[in-house]
């Protein structure tokens, strides 16, 4: 790899020998692997036969080339979760939405363009429930000749949520990169009679905040700071779901680990089990994400838009489709769907982004309403069964370039209340108000944070609540906001089209 600014070739298999060909071929292969687990084998779709995937080690402004080999039985894209491929939308990702799926034998190219990200983030597939195991982390260093805004830690752990043993030693600090490789849930984590200290989110640093137990969304990632300084022994490291929608079956299982010191010591036979907050505290969630603070540093400034002029109000909804023979798993069997602004995205057969370049009617639509179609009360108990029937349609919002927007993100209780994991794609934005209830427009505005807020490229908007988020629109493209939801056809999915009336230089 390079210093900040320079090309990576990434190695993780290499082919041909590179001899006399103009340089190394650098090959991810897609392909079913056997898996075992829990004395059970099964084929897996991975990367180079090895799940989790392998990790990308760069360093900040990079530019990274990797090549794709479909070896599967299905289509399949690559998501570089978090990067914000400035003016270079054609890789990032998303089939049909910025390019076309990798279909079964054929190879695609794809450029990943690093720019103010610095931390951890990851990549994974983009095609229905691939990412399940098509997955792995990056890992971004500050550029060459610069340091963390942190005292350099001993050793750094990738963590994608999974089991795994770690040894420390006594009186070393290990730099946790923490990374929610989940479908859909958030995630409690936490340590045994050990405390984290938070330095970092989504590849930007933070104030660094003592906490108990880490929340984190799916797709979410963490830099937590563990000091080894506990008794010698053994000590347990536990995530568990976090699930706040009454009377749905959901994983209750509490997924665990070995921290282990290093040197000869007594060991109890059983080590300490760590404390979690209870399945459904929506409080605990909203409490660790409500303290999380943008570093605000002179070599990492906060530049929150102070003057908007782009307001927009999404609700965010679980909804309900009719479904043959009533024989689907949502309510009265129906199926599940999910709406923003009571729209339930439909999937082109071509991707938005090249049909706008190459001025193909009928593929989408320019008309996403700015605000909800349907006012009510969003957050009530109960609510008439005649709002959950969303409108299918392949419509984008249209963004100026360089506008200042901010999106206050309402979640509803239709079919039933939940928190909403959201995650935009080209952008990272700032976290400036959270609430429970209906947001007020003139009220809620008045306690925003606009001085230190977090700077994330994934959010959760709580349960029966809302969140605001602001953002310069200074990435031109089609860039997907989606939900932590499913891969079905109608799903929550919006496009923001940031239109550019001159070409950028």
């Amino acid at each position: 790899m390079s210093g900040g600014g320079g090309v990576v070739v990434v190695q993780w298999w290499r082919c041909g020998g590179g001899g006399g060909g103009g340089g190394v071929v650098v090959v991810v292969a897609v392909k079913e692997t056997p898996y075992t687990r829990l004395c059970s084998t099964k084929k897996i779709l991975t990367i180079n036969g090895k799940f989790p995937g392998p990790t990308l080690y760069v360093h900040k402004g990079d530019t990274v080339i990797v090549d794709v080999y479909n070896k599967g039985k299905e289509n399949i894209t690559i998501h570089w979760h978090g990067v914000k491929q400035p003016k270079y939308p054609w890789t990032d990702g998303p089939e049909y939405i910025t390019q076309c799926p990798v279909k079964p034998g054929a190879k695609f190219s794809q450029k990943i363009v690093l720019s103010t990200e610095e931390g951890t983030l990851w990549w994974h597939a983009h095609s229905d429930w691939s990412r399940a195991t098509v997955h792995g982390a990056i890992i971004i260093y500050p550029k060459k000749g610069s340091g963390y805004p942190f005292p350099k830690p001993h050793a750094e752990v990738p963590i994608i949520l999974d089991t795994f043993k770690l040894m420390v030693d006594h009186g070393k600090t290990y730099l946790l990169r923490l990374i929610n490789a989940g479908m859909s849930e958030i995630m409690f984590f936490t340590i045994a009679k050990h405390q984290l200290t938070v330095v970092g989110t989504d590849a930007s640093y933070t104030k660094p905040l003592k906490a108990n137990y880490i929340a984190i969304s799916p797709g979410q990632t963490i830099d937590a700071l563990l000091q080894a300084n506990q008794p010698r022994g053994r000590y347990y490291m536990a995530a568990r779901v976090y699930f706040s929608v009454a009377g749905v079956p959901y994983d209750n299982n509490t997924t665990t680990t070995i921290i282990q010191y290093k040197r000869n010591y007594t060991s109890s036979s059983s080590p300490p089990l760590p404390s979690l907050p209870h399945y459904n505290d929506t409080n605990a969630s909203v409490s660790f994400t409500g303290r999380l603070r943008s570093l605000r540093s002179e070599e990492h400034p906060v530049n929150v838009p102070l003057n908007i002029s782009t307001k927009l109000i999404f609700t965010i909804s679980v909804n309900s489709l009719p479904c043959a023979y009533n024989l689907c798993k949502g309510p009265n069997g129906t199926r599940f769907s999910a709406s923003v602004n009571n729209i339930s995205f439909v999937s082109p057969s071509i991707d938005i982004l090249q049909a706008y370049y190459k001025h193909i009617n009928g593929v989408y639509g320019a008309n996403f309403p700015s605000y909800p179609p349907l006012v009510f009360n969003y957050t009530a108990d109960y609510l008439p069964l005649e709002l959950e029937l969303p409108q299918n349609a392949t419509e984008v919002k249209v963004l100026e370039y360089n506008s200042t927007v901010e999106i206050v993100l309402q979640g509803t209780n239709l079919v039933a209340g939940s928190d909403h994991p959201l995650h935009l794609h080209g952008y990272s934005f700032y976290v400036v108000g959270w609430g429970f209830g209906n947001f007020d427009k003139d009220k809620d505005p008045l306690g925003y944070n606009l001085v230190d807020p977090p700077l994330q490229n994934t959010i959760a908007v709580p349960t029966s609540g809302w969140a605001a988020i602001s953002f310069k629109a200074n990435n031109p493209g089609m860039f997907l906001q989606r939900r932590y939801f499913s891969k079905d056809k109608y799903s929550l999915r919006l496009i923001l089209f940031v239109h550019v009336s001159i070409e950028p230089s």
